[in-house]
């Protein structure tokens, strides 16, 4: 190979101004000229292919006569691709092994990969969530001599999922890298903390010593660029290390601390943590989350006749609660304060469920469902349509009030979602149970089809996903909610197809047909399945019935914040009225007099912390929490067989498909979502429901058996895995998977290229 310690030549015009050679080729250029080992190469711009054809070919084989002898890469150089903030990774294209006498064509189709609708589409999503564009200019392509590797991969100089800047994170395949790359391979992996090198994930690709060697590559180039960086690398039969990119971390977390805020086990998937897939913002946490937890209290004064806290913090931002530290005091006084009706109660509505769901429904859950349907959700929506007739006329003081009142009864409503359709996954969890015990042999050996006990929860009469304006992808206020970001998303196009609802729902009618029979010589077992099953099934509806209006008084909130803010900006403490979000309550008062609040500083730090791998849960498991909810899941898993590098989840939704990702971080990017992709998002709220008609399968970070991602696949029938704790930070954009809905499993998907 030719020496490699030389800047790479120019074909083509460059004008004055203008980056022509492309983020790429302009860094490995500079690296190059200062030692880095890169493969030799040149550079084509645009204005080359205006020279005549023989002259152009004639000065390519020129450039490639000084590089080597081929075969040669050949890659995309633009402006906007590897910036710190936006990777453009994938985009282009990279042609690999080009002979000589092919260099013309696969050059001119790298430079025609600048107007794939792929592109248009990221830089779409960039615009419409707020972030500025690179300004355009020509694509340039780099050229250089192909590397033969032994093995090959990339290698980040901080832990891109924690964040932490002592460790580099060295993954490996043998051969190309470009499945690695690309995400359809694994590959195995290194951390590499001093030069302490430890395989994570696999091995046998690298010695420890080679992952020692990347990983001083990739520092020495960090040290060089002042930012922490992702180089892709290859290893050739020599055992000569080669550089092949640099760019910066994009989305690169904090190095934080989960500090565990109390005693016991703390989550952020669950009760209100379900409805809060990012950070919250500040005057969410400081104004609406106490008032609704407040609120929560309320209703669980109403029904239990006691106020027994739930315990909830904020962790670099993120939303978790816990359930109270038992002990003698605080059964004692749950019983005197609820003058014995407080344990009857909890009794049936958190134990008794789990254990005989059709005797709990007959206690408490029917009364307490009854509740909802005729008093607390028609009270609900009169204090919104009453509050709507003031509002944008209220006075500052009022609109103040009006918020308040809102949330208490959002508390309230909240509470009986929790109990209520919060024990849909109970009930869920007992028919699992008894679909493993008494069905899964005779129907797995008679009953070709009938797939788990999941068939008896999909194509549910009057469960059909419904859209509604006050749909919200997040109960913190900032963000839009469905009314207002996703008008083009309306309609009943964007509901299950009349045959598919019908085939589901008779998948679901032979399913209970095939269990019926199998326990037909069985009359006790078949009486505890009719009324096991008849509870699941009303649950499971129940749930997504009463989940549609929890967010029935977001609109109003979101007038009620402009309204404020508008008032702050005419009196210039604010540029904007969604700058709103960003202060305190005393700041939206008055009650605080002073400077001009930091919106810009708190605004940054809210968006650090967007980008943190916030786990699941915080502190020990205990029985209260962690016991039932991991057998609820260990009992509706199909398959225990969890293959090695598979990304393990809660099975929500039954099904095996295998897709290419796209993972979504909010409504600014639905308009890029392609029929028959796999939708990989933090969490689902019913904002979301019109992707679910076009996607394939469903990931999710969060969630549980009964979150909204779970219900709704079902009723679309397609696969879903959710509770994976980190499947956006995991996966990628394009990236090919099988996901097994019924196992809860995503495996990557590994080609040979």
């Amino acid at each position: 190979m030719a020496d490699t310690h030389q800047p790479f030549p120019l074909l083509g015009a460059v004008h004055p101004g203008q980056a022509a050679l492309g983020s790429k080729a302009a860094t490995l250029n500079a690296l190059s000229a200062v030692g880095f080992r890169v493969p030799p190469g040149f550079i084509v711009t645009a204005e080359a292919f205006d020279r005549p054809g023989r002259i152009l070919a004639d000065a390519l084989q020129d450039a490639a006569d000084r590089i080597g002898p081929g075969p040669f890469a050949v890659r995309s150089s633009a402006t906007a691709e590897d910036l710190p903030d936006a990777s453009y990774a994938g985009l282009y294209e990279t042609l690999l092994n080009i002979p000589r006498d092919d260099l013309e064509g696969a050059i001119r189709r790298c430079l025609a990969s600048a107007a794939h609708d792929r592109v248009a589409a990221y830089e779409s999503a960039r615009g419409a969530s707020g972030q500025e564009q690179p300004a355009a200019s020509a694509m340039a392509v780099l050229v250089q001599q192909m590397v033969q590797p032994l093995a090959a991969g990339v290698a980040f100089t901080a832990n891109p999922l924690t964040g932490d800047r002592d460790e580099t994170i060295v993954t490996a395949v043998h051969g190309l890298g470009e499945s690695l790359v690309a995400g359809d391979a694994v590959g195995e992996q290194w951390t590499v903390r001093d030069q302490d090198a430890v395989a994570t994930r696999d091995a046998g690709t690298l010695t420890p010593a080679q992952a020692r060697e990347v990983a001083g590559l990739a520092r020495r180039v960090a040290a060089r660029a002042g930012v922490p960086q992702d180089i892709e690398w290859a290893i050739d039969a020599d055992g000569v290390l080669f550089l092949l990119q640099a760019r910066p971390i994009t989305a690169l977390p904090e190095a934080v601390d989960w500090v565990v805020p109390g005693k016991g086990l703390w989550s952020r998937n669950f009760r209100l943590g379900e409805w809060l897939p990012d950070p919250m913002t500040p005057l969410f946490e400081d104004w609406l989350l106490p008032r609704i937890e407040s609120g929560f209290l309320d209703g669980m004064q109403g029904d239990a006749l006691v106020r027994v806290p739930f315990r909830y913090a904020s962790v670099n931002g993120w939303y978790y609660n816990a359930p109270p530290v038992p002990s003698p005091r605080l059964l004692g006084r749950v019983i005197l304060d609820s003058r014995g009706r407080a344990p009857w109660f909890l009794f049936n509505a958190l134990l008794r469920v789990s254990t005989n769901p059709a005797a709990a429904h007959r206690a408490v859950l029917r009364g307490l469902e009854l509740k909802w349907r005729n008093h607390l959700l028609p009270e609900y929506r009169q204090l919104v349509r009453k509050a709507e007739q003031e509002v944008d006329s209220a006075t500052p003081v009022r609109l103040v009030e009006l918020v308040d009142a809102v949330c208490k009864q959002a508390g309230i409503y909240l509470w009986s979602l929790s109990i209520v359709g919060g024990s849909a996954w109970k009930m869920e969890s007992a028919l699992a149970r008894f679909w493993q015990k008494h069905l899964a042999g005779p129907l797995h050996r008679t009953a070709a089809g009938v797939t788990g006990h999941q068939a008896l929860l999909r194509g549910l009469p009057g469960t059909a996903p419904a859209e509604v304006a006050h749909a919200v992808y997040s109960l913190d206020w900032y963000h839009p909610t469905a009314g207002e970001s996703l008008p083009s998303h309306q309609g009943a196009d964007q509901l299950p197809a009349t045959g598919k609802a019908e085939g589901l729902s008779a998948q679901r009618a032979d399913a209970e047909a095939a269990a019926r029979q199998a326990l037909t010589d069985q009359p006790p077992l078949l009486a505890r399945f009719n009324a096991l099953l008849e509870v699941a099934q009303h649950y499971a509806a129940l749930r997504e019935e009463q989940s549609h209006d929890l967010s029935l008084g977001w609109p109003l909130l979101r007038r009620c914040a402009r309204r404020l803010g508008e008032r702050l900006v005419a009196a210039g403490l604010i540029g904007d009225p969604a700058d709103v979000h960003f202060l305190n309550l005393d700041e939206v008062t008055g009650r605080s007099a002073g400077t001009r609040p930091p919106v810009a500083s708190r605004r940054d730090a809210w968006q650090r912390q967007r980008n943190l791998a916030a786990p699941l849960t915080l502190g020990e498991t205990g029985r209260f929490i962690g016991d039932p909810i991991a057998r609820a899941v260990d009992a509706a898993r199909s398959s225990h067989d969890l293959p090695e590098g598979a990304i393990v989840g809660h099975p929500a939704s039954t099904g095996r498909i295998t897709g290419i990702v796209r993972v979504m971080h909010g409504p600014e990017d639905f308009d890029s979502f392609l029929e028959g992709e796999v939708l990989v998002a933090k969490s689902t709220a019913p904002a979301w429901t019109p992707l679910f008609a076009r996607a394939a399968a469903i990931i999710t970070d969060g969630g549980t058996l009964a979150a909204h991602a779970s219900l709704v696949a079902r009723e679309f029938g397609i696969p879903a895995v959710v509770g994976t704790g980190d499947a956006t930070l995991q996966l990628r954009t394009g990236q090919r998977v099988t996901v097994d809905g019924g196992a809860g499993i995503v495996i990557p998907v590994q080609t040979n290229l």
